[in-house]
């Protein structure tokens, strides 16, 4: 895995130039926005178990038959283990927050994972849709502007739907 700093330049190097100015002022910009990003990072962090609870407890409700004798999440040991893919997922989601890149999310969590639930005959639409209600409980958490670093975040915010639409699309 390569944050963004380490990535640009590798790819100069690679190509044997200096960085130039618009990669320089895209890597202050990112550092500008620092706290904001660790801000973000903290508050899904602090609320995960709730963000995973919320979302599992709204996808059940939505989709009863997941939990139903003979559905994928039935048993307690099923459920289990979906509640933990889920936390896994969005762990790696706010690695991807704090690196500004994608790539430790796509290298250690989605890499093959669609293929694994499709192995285990585990709905991918149903993991999806998991996803998508942990992005919507995470963006309210993390955009809500009391007790955290003063700014625009929409670019931040954007950013961070982007990397749960990322998994949503790998399992679904």
């Amino acid at each position: 895995m390569l944050d963004a700093f380490a990535k640009v330049v590798s790819q100069a190097d690679a190509r044997g130039e200096y960085l130039s100015d618009s990669q320089l002022d895209a890597l202050s910009a990112m550092v500008a926005d620092g706290n904001k990003r660790t801000d973000v990072v903290n508050r899904i962090t602090s609320n995960s178990s709730t963000i995973v609870a919320n979302a599992a407890r709204a996808l059940f409700a939505e989709q009863p038959q997941l939990i139903a004798p003979g559905g994928n999440a039935y048993t307690s040991r099923r459920m289990a283990a979906c509640l933990r893919d889920m936390e896994i997922i969005l762990r790696y989601v706010t690695y991807a927050i704090y690196a500004g890149d994608a790539s430790i999310l796509d290298d250690r969590c989605l890499n093959g994972l669609r293929e694994t639930y499709l192995a285990l005959g585990t709905p991918g639409s149903s993991v999806a849709a998991g996803v998508q209600k942990m992005k919507d409980a995470a963006l309210a958490i993390a955009g809500d502007p009391n007790g955290v670093t003063k700014g625009d975040c929409a670019s931040l915010m954007s950013e961070v739907g982007s990397y749960f639409d990322k998994a949503a699309a790998a399992v679904g």
